[in-house]
């Protein structure tokens, strides 16, 4: 799939944040962690600004210019505005992420970050960008490809999960928070309690990676990735081939 012209900016800069990390060390975690952060800000940015007929959205040049005085107004304005555009996306998490960065970047010299935190930024703005702009972004891999491929497959799972539940409920798409959809999967019968209890716990593996509590090389194992997958694609062929319980 070929990338649009307008996702090309924040695209670079995203890419450029990643590649500081092929050298580890203290100033290249920070500058990775500012050139991540000011991806994220640019592909909103960018996304919100795109013409009424590509997003169907159309702010006003004062609306637009309003929104994006400060970071959490853009939030505030994506959520609005493209609420289907987050699966596997917390806003919470990435505004939690911006004041790390503004920690490093207004408190001076000698102020690092980890390399982990660095590294799930890194992912969440992937999953932006291929969310926002429909492609995922090509970036040469930094040791980060079993978290890469599961935070991909959460948002594949969100995504499933949403479209079953809403056809329950007749909508194009259900924005009940990941443990409601749980709740509703198992009492439309789409998985059962097992799974149910699978789900929840990589939930809890995923915050707890997000959110910086755990290292993600520690936590996360392959079959963990592999099982969501699977968990994922029982999901998908739910949605493909029957979409009501039976």
């Amino acid at each position: 799939m070929t990338q649009a012209p307008w996702a090309s900016g924040p695209g670079e800069i995203l890419q450029h944040g990643i590649s500081l990390l092929q050298r580890d060390t203290d100033v290249n975690r920070r500058l990775a962690m500012l050139s991540i952060d000011n991806a994220v800000e640019l592909m909103i940015k960018t996304y919100l600004g795109l013409p009424r007929r590509v997003t169907g959205i159309g702010l006003s040049r004062a609306e637009y210019n309003e929104i994006s005085e400060n970071f959490p107004a853009l939030l505030d304005a994506i959520d609005r505005h493209a609420s289907d555009k987050l699966d596997g996306i917390n806003l919470g998490e990435i505004e939690w992420y911006h004041r790390l960065r503004n920690e490093l970047y207004h408190q001076g010299n000698g102020l690092t970050v980890e390399r982990e935190k660095v590294e799930v930024y890194a992912e969440l703005a992937k999953l932006l960008f291929k969310n926002l702009f429909g492609v995922g972004i090509v970036v040469r891999e930094q040791g980060t490809e079993l978290l890469g491929r599961f935070m991909e497959a959460w948002v594949r799972l969100e995504q499933a999960a949403g479209k079953l539940v809403a056809k329950k409920g007749n909508s194009s798409r259900s924005t009940l928070p990941m443990r409601d959809l749980i709740y509703q999967l198992t009492s439309l019968g789409f998985i059962d309690q097992v799974t149910a209890k699978e789900v929840e716990h990589l939930r809890m593996v995923r915050n707890e990676v997000v959110h910086g509590r755990t290292d993600s090389k520690t936590l996360i194992r392959p079959e963990m990735a592999e099982r969501l997958e699977a968990i994922v694609g029982q999901l998908e062929g739910w949605e493909a081939t029957n979409p009501e319980p039976t």
